[in-house]
C-alpha cells in the first residue's frame, strides 16, 4: 500500500507506513552486557552486579550440562543399551550431586533424580 492511504477500521483510522520509512533503532534490542542496564550507584552495588553476571553465566552452563547428562541417560535407557546407560548414569550422578551442593537445585531433588534414573537402569536387565 502506498504511503498515506487511510484504512477504515472500527472507531479508529490507521495510516500505513512503508517499512523502509520506519525509524530503525541503532542499538537494536538489549544492551550487550547486563551491567549497562543496572541501576547501581555505589561501588559495592556495581561489584555485586558484575558478580551476578558471572554467576548467571556459570549457573546457566551448569544447568545445561546437567540437563544434557540426564538426557543422555534417558536416551540410553530408551535405546535398551544397559552398558551405555550405566556409563551415562555414572557420569551424571556426581554432576547432579555437585549441582545440589552449589545450590543450583535442592539436595532432595538431585537425590530423587539419581534414585529414579538408577531404578530405571536396574530394571533394564529384568
Amino acid at each position: 500500500m502506498p504511503l498515506g492511504v487511510i484504512i477504515p477500521g472500527g472507531s479508529a483510522v490507521f495510516r500505513m507506513i512503508a517499512p523502509e520509512c520506519r525509524p530503525v533503532r541503532q542499538d537494536a534490542g538489549r544492551p550487550e552486557t547486563q551491567e549497562e542496564e543496572t541501576m547501581a550507584n555505589t561501588s559495592s552495588a556495581k561489584k555485586a552486579a558484575r558478580q551476578m553476571i558471572t554467576r548467571t553465566a556459570v549457573n546457566k552452563a551448569r544447568r545445561t550440562r546437567v540437563k544434557s547428562d540426564v538426557r543422555s541417560v534417558e536416551e540410553a535407557i530408551a535405546s535398551g543399551d544397559r552398558a551405555k546407560a550405566e556409563a551415562a548414569l555414572k557420569a551424571a550422578q556426581p554432576l547432579l550431586v555437585r549441582t545440589a551442593q552449589k545450590g543450583m537445585m535442592h539436595k532432595k531433588t538431585a537425590s530423587r533424580k539419581v534414585s529414579r534414573l538408577t531404578k530405571r537402569v536396574k530394571a533394564m536387565s529384568a
